[in-house]
C-alpha cells in the first residue's frame, strides 16, 4: 500500500516510540501517531511523510487499547508535560523499558541488549519538586472556552511545537496541590495589579515565568517570579499576596532576564523574601538549593536513583570518585560516606556554591567541588593537580556529554564508570564510544523519576576489562 500525505488510514498501535508517539505500520512503513498509545486501532490522518516513516494524528478510536484508563487531567492532552496519562502506569513502565533495549541495539550496537532491572516511582502523581510557567500576552484559546475569554493573558505551558502561544494552567497533577494553589493566585493577582505578561513578539511586558520548587521531605517552598526587567515596587503587592496567602511559603526570589533569549535563568537575582534557598532532605543529608541550581525533580526518586547507582557501582570505601556534572553535588554527598573522597565538577558557579556550602553544613569533609565547563576542562591539563579517580560518576544534561570529555573519559583508567542519564539515546551513544575504548556495560537499571512523561532516567555501569 503506498502512503500519502492527506490519506485517512486505519492503524493498530503496536508499540510506543521513544518521545511517546504511537508506533503503527503499513507493510513495513513506519508511522508515528501523536496521542495514540499500545492496543489501539484508530483511524488516522497522515499529516507528514518523510523518507523511511510518516506522521499521523487519530481522528477517531475504532477500538479502545486494554491498557487505557481515564486521564484524570483536564488539560490533557493538549499540554503536552503529560503524553501518556491515558495509558495504565505498568505499560508505561513496560514501554519504558523496551524503548530503551531498543535505543541501546540500534543506536549504541550493543547486541541482545536488556535492562537489568526498572524501579517504579512511588507516587505517579503530585512528585514534580520543581515546575516552571511561561506568562503570555498570547493565550491558546480552546474550542470549549467562551468567547470573551481574555486572550492577552496567560500563565502556563508552550502548547507543543509552538513558540508563541501559551495554554493557561489552572491545575497541574504531578506537582504538589498547594503549587496549583499558588500558581491560581498568581493569575489572579498579576490581572488584579494589571502587570503586564511579557510578548515573545514584540518583547514588551514585565512577567516572563513563574518557577515553583518544592522541598519534599522538608515543606520549604520557593518562588522564583523572572522578570524582563528589575522593578520590585511593581513586583512588591504580588508577593505580599503571595505571602499573605501562602504562609506556608519559605523563599521569594526574582530573576532579571533583559534578554530576548526565551529562557528562564536570569542574569541577576533579587532576594525578596524569606530563606535565600531552598533547603531539601535526602537520606540524612540536608541540601540547600538555589532557584537556578539543578537538583532531580522527583526528591523521593533521587534517593532511590543515587542508591541504585552506589549499590551498581559496589564500592569498597578506598576510592577516589569524580562527579562529574554535579550540580548542586547531590550524588557527591549521597556518596561521600561510601568513599576515600569526592571531586565534584560542575560550570554553574553557584552550584558549586550551594554544594561546597551543602559539604560544610552536612559535617562532610572529603567533597570537594570545582567550577569547570567540562566541554574542555581537562584537555588544558587542568585536571592534572586531583587524585586520578578510581570510579566516576556522570550525570550530564539531556544533550549527553561533549565528544571530548566521552573520548577523554578512559584516559583517567577508572575502574568503573557510572553513568546516570535522562536521555536513553545520548548514553547508548556514549555507551557505544566507551565500549570502543576499553569499556563493558555490566548493569543497565531504569528509575522511572517521570511518570506519564517519556522522560526515561537510567543508571549503568560500565566495567574496564
Amino acid at each position: 500500500m503506498t502512503v500519502k500525505k492527506g490519506q485517512e488510514v486505519d492503524l493498530t498501535i503496536e508499540s510506543l516510540a521513544y518521545g511517546g508517539k504511537g508506533i503503527a505500520r503499513i507493510d513495513d512503513f513506519v508511522i508515528f501517531v501523536k496521542n495514540a498509545i499500545p492496543g489501539q486501532k484508530v483511524r488516522a490522518l497522515i499529516y507528514r511523510k518523510k523518507r523511511g516513516y510518516g506522521e499521523a494524528r487519530p481522528l477517531e478510536v475504532i477500538s479502545e487499547s486494554p491498557h487505557a484508563v481515564d486521564p484524570i487531567c483536564n488539560h490533557f492532552p493538549v499540554c503536552g508535560g503529560c503524553k501518556v496519562q491515558q495509558l495504565d502506569y505498568n505499560e508505561q513502565l513496560a514501554q519504558k523499558q523496551q524503548q530503551v533495549e531498543d535505543i541501546f541495539v540500534r543506536q549504541g550496537n550493543i547486541k541482545d541488549f536488556t535492562v537489568s532491572k526498572i524501579i517504579p516511582s512511588k507516587d505517579i502523581f503530585y512528585y514534580r519538586n520543581k515546575m516552571e510557567f511561561t506568562f503570555s500576552d498570547s493565550r491558546w484559546v480552546l474550542p470549549d472556552e467562551p468567547e470573551n475569554i481574555d486572550k492577552d493573558f496567560a500563565l502556563g505551558m508552550h502548547i507543543p511545537k509552538r513558540w508563541d502561544k501559551i495554554l493557561n494552567i489552572n491545575e497541574c497533577h504531578i506537582m504538589p496541590k498547594i503549587g496549583t494553589e499558588i500558581l491560581n493566585k498568581t493569575q489572579l493577582l498579576s490581572k488584579e495589579l494589571q502587570l503586564k505578561p511579557y510578548s515573545q513578539k514584540t518583547h514588551n511586558g514585565f512577567l516572563r515565568y513563574l518557577i515553583l520548587r518544592f522541598g519534599h521531605f522538608t515543606g520549604d517552598i520557593l518562588v522564583n517570579i523572572v522578570t524582563s526587567y528589575e522593578n520590585t515596587d511593581l513586583l512588591q503587592p504580588l508577593v505580599a499576596g503571595l505571602k499573605e496567602s501562602f504562609p506556608e511559603i519559605t523563599t521569594i526570589v526574582n530573576n532579571i532576564n533583559t534578554r530576548k533569549a526565551d529562557i528562564s535563568f536570569g542574569e541577576y537575582e533579587l532576594h525578596l523574601f524569606g530563606k535565600p534557598t531552598l533547603q531539601e532532605k535526602l537520606g540524612d543529608i540536608n541540601f540547600e538549593i538555589s532557584a537556578n541550581s539543578f537538583f532531580q525533580t522527583n526528591s523521593s526518586m533521587a534517593e532511590q536513583l543515587y542508591q541504585t547507582a552506589l549499590d551498581i557501582a559496589e564500592l569498597k570505601g578506598d576510592e577516589v570518585l569524580y562527579d562529574l556534572y554535579c550540580g548542586t553535588g547531590s550524588i557527591s554527598l549521597f556518596a561521600a560516606k561510601t568513599v576515600k573522597e569526592v571531586h565534584g565538577f560542575e560550570v554553574i558557579v553557584s552550584a558549586v556554591e550551594d554544594a561546597t556550602r551543602n559539604a560544610v553544613q552536612n559535617g562532610i569533609g572529603n567533597a570537594y567541588f570545582h567550577i569547570a565547563n567540562l566541554d574542555n576542562f581537562f584537555k588544558f591539563g587542568k585536571g592534572k593537580k586531583y587524585p586520578k579517580p578510581n570510579v566516576i560518576f556522570i550525570d550530564p544534561p539531556r544533550a549527553g556529554m561533549h565528544k571530548f570529555m566521552t573520548n577523554y573519559l578512559p584516559k583517567f583508567g577508572a575502574e568503573k564508570i557510572v553513568y546516570i542519564s535522562c536521555n536513553p539515546s545520548t548514553q547508548a551513544r556514549d555507551a557505544e564510544i566507551l565500549q570502543n575504548r576499553g569499556y563493558r556495560l555490566d548493569n543497565l537499571t531504569i528509575v522511572d523519576m517521570f511518570p506519564h512523561t517519556p522522560h526515561i532516567e537510567s543508571v549503568g555501569v560500565f566495567k574496564k576489562y
